[in-house]
């Protein structure tokens, strides 16, 4: 049975204006995502990936068309979805579980509850010896773990994630890859990433997406039916890989492979 739709995306554009000429960065892009599951969208530096990103999270407003989350039009940010970044966010003050306990703050949790739910998130991520430490006390592969764990202890309908590993080494990234896949089966929060990685992509994604630049556009849509966690020697994980290569013409004789665009 498929999952329910938490958010529509529908006929989608924008347009910015810059001395004088109006730049239309997104054009006509309508997509449903469903309920718990991973959704990554691919393009080339500059196709509209993190607008289309920050147009779902309500921190920008489309030129035209709307964004339907539950029900609900999507017009400023709110608690039901939360944007992940490169650079983590934590506050450098404070320890670890005080930067999992910030997004507590507004709810009407007492400190004990606070407590509670934030050990709960960072024993998830395997952060329970680490709580009294502070950012600059551990590595950048934690300090993303610390941000998921804040992410989910405010139990987000929608977790939103604009190239979160890509600053982190192979050996990190594939850790946090497969500790992401494991949070996710056991949360079943959605996820949307945007990433460069074509095999990150097919390793998460129930769905990739690929868009094309000036204007983006959804240029094709895959659904990835291999089962979790997959194998990036198999010849379904190749089979998938080329089928991307040659979206964006890398697969030709004289063009060297590159898995990251």
């Amino acid at each position: 049975m498929k999952s329910p739709i938490i958010v529509n995306v529908e006929n989608i554009s924008k347009s910015f204006a810059n001395n004088g000429q109006v730049k239309q960065i997104l054009k006509d892009i309508s997509i449903d995502i469903n309920r718990g599951e991973i959704v990554s969208i691919l393009g080339e530096s500059g196709c509209g990936k993190s607008t289309l990103l920050n147009l779902i999270g309500g921190f920008d407003s489309a030129s035209e068309g709307q964004i339907i989350m539950e029900g609900q039009k999507v017009t400023h940010p709110s608690r039901k979805c939360i944007m992940l970044f490169q650079d983590y966010g934590l506050f450098p003050w404070k320890t670890v579980q005080k930067n999992v306990e910030v997004g507590l703050e507004v709810t009407n949790a007492n400190p004990a509850e606070r407590l509670e739910k934030a050990l709960k998130y960072l024993r998830l991520v395997g952060l329970e010896e680490k709580v009294h430490l502070f950012p600059h006390q551990i590595s950048g592969g934690m300090q993303q773990r610390v941000a998921i764990a804040r992410a989910l202890a405010i139990q987000p309908e929608l977790i939103l994630m604009d190239e979160p590993f890509a600053a982190l080494d192979t050996f990190n990234r594939y850790y946090l890859q497969d500790e992401l896949l494991k949070i996710q089966s056991q949360e079943r929060t959605t996820i949307i990433l945007v990433t460069h990685d074509i095999d990150e992509a097919i390793y998460l994604s129930d769905r990739i997406l690929i868009m094309s630049s000036n204007p983006g556009k959804i240029h094709k849509e895959l659904t990835v039916p291999m089962s979790k966690p997959r194998d990036r020697s198999s010849s379904d994980f190749q089979y998938f890989r080329k089928i991307i290569l040659e979206e964006f013409h890398f697969n030709r004789p004289g063009v060297p492979l590159e898995y990251n665009i």
